[in-house]
């Protein structure tokens, strides 16, 4: 099996190393390199086209919405997952709108850092791991109202389980399952499973999916 390559980014050289240390304990995983910052990250990833980038956001949230813009359009097949000791909701937001597929408070242990490199594989997933407060606030619009079968529906979205899987955990038929989407999508103006998703996480509709080994 090939390994999936990562590309660090952290403007500390000890937590780089630490990180380093923690994916090279897992045969699966590659480090292509480690990097201080957002424009040299931009080089590395145009040569190496990793599989994931791990982006730590320093003080200048604008910079890390403009490193994920460029990375995706240096290479859209890398995934970004940043890690961040930052509880912003407005920078959450921004970010998630730029494309990154993880957000994930510093707190986090290794096998929950390494759980999310190797979830982000699947498109429809995105992992957070932050706290309530960093999930951003109404703006004032009125809220989606999802049933309570919608919700559970969802819910199970989230965790990545298909609609055959959903149907079976919920004794449901797959067209009704279908049909539960469908409505989702409409209700929330999503336009995939992954960004109901998001959209359902920011309004508080449904808790953050966890991903824990």
């Amino acid at each position: 099996m090939t390994p999936r390559t990562i590309l660090i980014v952290d403007s500390h050289t000890l937590v780089r190393q630490g990180v380093r240390e923690i994916l090279e304990e897992h045969s699966g995983l590659r480090v292509v390199g480690e990097v201080g910052n957002g424009d040299e990250a931009v080089t590395v990833v145009a040569d190496h086209r990793p599989d994931v980038v791990l982006l730590e956001v320093g003080g200048a949230g604008t910079d890390a919405v403009t490193t994920v813009r460029r990375i995706r359009r240096q290479s859209p097949g890398t995934k970004v997952i940043v890690l961040s000791m930052q509880e912003r909701p407005e920078l959450l937001r921004a970010l998630l709108e730029a494309g990154i597929r993880g957000y994930l408070l510093k707190t986090v242990t290794r096998h929950e850092l390494v759980a999310a490199i190797q979830a982000v594989d699947d498109p429809e997933r995105i992992v957070l791991s932050v706290s309530r407060r960093s999930l951003p606030e109404d703006d004032g619009a009125q809220p989606a109202q999802l049933t309570e079968r919608e919700r559970e529906v969802l819910e199970l979205t989230a965790r990545a389980l298909t609609n055959r899987q959903i149907a079976n955990r919920l004794a449901l038929t797959e067209a009704t399952v279908k049909r539960h989407l469908r409505n989702i999508f409409a209700k929330l103006g999503a336009g995939s499973r992954l960004d109901a998703v998001n959209r359902a996480v920011l309004a508080g509709l449904i808790e953050p999916p966890q991903n824990r080994l």
